[in-house]
């Protein structure tokens, strides 16, 4: 009797533990197809945002590939070495607006200005300066690029600095007023270049409008000659390249 209650137990223990494995093995494969079904939810999302992505730009007309654009000749490229401090060689995908500066150091050449933000690079100690623009514009209406257009600039602000293209010019004197040369060669590419990226007047901006920082100075203390700016780009632009 006691043998048969022993062997009746084994196989109620048996049983159990058999119940147990079978449970146990339900729960894995619950987990895996779990794990298998977000996996693939990941990476269709994934798939999903990429198709996405290529159809905005696909369809967006005013994108412009930035790393397609040539420059004209009457731009001379002197770039920046790349460096922390004034080109640190971060890409952009889209350019919103075009900011005018003035260099703020009157009589300066062009060259001048490319030398001090080349020169940041070499900067020590413990305040250290962020300073560049896309290009410069002389006092004779020589055009230096300093920076690819589709490339960071340290010239504005955080936010703006992504977006956008800067053009800093050089002046005779402290009111900040640009000559000639300067304005026309300012007119001229400030025109060509909302043709090749897709922009107009109205997405030329000084460094005041996006900061309220006195730059470019001329401009805006005059804001009749700003507008007069704008009107002359405008007329420049539309006549093409």
């Amino acid at each position: 009797m006691n043998q048969r209650r022993k062997e009746s137990l084994d196989e109620l223990e048996r049983r159990r533990h058999a119940r147990i494995r079978r449970k146990k093995g339900r729960e894995k494969k619950k987990k895996k197809r779990a794990l298998y079904i977000g996996s693939a939810i990941l990476f269709l999302t994934a798939v999903l945002a990429g198709v996405l992505w290529l159809m905005g730009l696909l369809f967006d007309r005013n994108y412009i590939y930035l790393k397609e654009i040539q420059m004209p000749e009457w731009i001379e490229e002197d770039f920046l070495q790349i460096n922390p401090y004034s080109r640190p060689g971060a890409e952009m995908n889209k350019i919103n607006e075009i900011v005018i500066h003035y260099v703020a150091n009157p009589g300066t050449t062009a060259k001048q200005n490319m030398n001090y933000f080349n020169n940041l690079k070499d900067q020590t100690g413990i305040k250290k300066i962020s300073a560049s623009s896309h290009f410069i514009i002389g006092l004779e209406g020589e055009i230096l690029q300093a920076i690819p257009v589709y490339e960071v600039a340290y010239s504005t602000s955080k936010e703006k600095n992504t977006n956008t293209v800067s053009i800093e010019c050089c002046h005779p004197d402290e009111t900040g007023k640009f000559n000639d040369e300067t304005y026309d060669s300012l007119v001229k590419l400030t025109a060509w270049l909302c043709n090749n990226l897709g922009l107009t007047e109205k997405d030329v901006i000084r460094h005041y409008d996006a900061t309220g920082k006195d730059c470019p100075r001329y401009f805006v203390s005059h804001e009749d000659e700003w507008k007069q700016f704008l009107k002359d780009v405008k007329t420049v632009r539309k006549q093409g390249d």
